[in-house]
């Protein structure tokens, strides 16, 4: 199959693009960064997916992961109305078979960033949109929604000893997630399951549970 993962050089979008290729499939990364990886059956366009311009014509999707986002950097563009146009263009559309969309547990806790949960709390709402349009093609549409995970953009509070004291008391498994961990998720959502649709997966260690953030500021 041919997949089409956006925030493709992140670390969870560049984990669930290793996933896709050790599993034989195609895939189409976009990114704001340079590809990460060289790869026969991966294909990089370096571009912002806020620029519906720019997002090249590509043919015979079968699988599309919304994986590029931000966090208090222009949120609802990125996070909600980018997510919204890429999946218009590439994912509501006969052939599609599934349609999996990164969110975020502050969807439904609301413990972040103002715009960052309204960004992933839109998510949760459109994927329901989707869902019922696709449907008609056979197709599933779902969220994956994260606590934490041990990501580049998180460093700030994993490397400080303090605050990552306190966030670990925030979560009952005691631990963050691995990206490969999420990138298990994503492939199981959109290639294996076949009747789970309109849902939002929260995958949190348990973090939801307590519902409070910790931060650096």
């Amino acid at each position: 199959m041919k997949a089409l993962i956006t925030g493709a050089s992140g670390g969870i979008g560049g984990a669930i693009v290793e996933r896709f290729l050790r599993e034989g499939h195609a895939v189409i990364g976009m990114d704001r960064q340079a590809a990460r990886l060289a790869h026969a059956r991966y294909t990089h366009y370096q571009l912002d997916v806020r620029n519906g311009a720019a997002l090249p014509e590509v043919e015979d999707v079968d699988i599309l992961v919304n994986c590029a986002g931000t966090q208090n950097e222009d949120d609802i563009d990125i996070n909600l109305k980018a997510l919204i146009g890429v999946t218009e263009k590439y994912g509501v559309r006969p052939g599609i078979r599934a349609i999996l969309h990164i969110g975020s547990a502050s969807g439904h806790t609301g413990s972040e960033f103002p715009e960052y949960c309204a960004s992933k709390g839109g998510v949760v709402a459109y994927t329901k949109n989707v869902a019922m349009r696709v449907a008609a093609f056979g197709a599933t549409c779902n969220s994956l929604d994260p606590g934490g995970v041990l990501t580049p953009l998180n460093q700030r509070v994993i490397e400080d000893e303090e605050l990552w004291a306190q966030i670990m008391e925030e979560t009952p498994l005691k631990r963050w997630a691995e990206p490969e961990e999420i990138a298990d998720w994503a492939y199981f959502l959109t290639v294996e399951n076949r009747f789970c649709t309109g849902q939002s997966i929260v995958v949190d260690g348990g973090e939801s549970i307590l519902r409070r953030f910790v931060w650096k500021d």
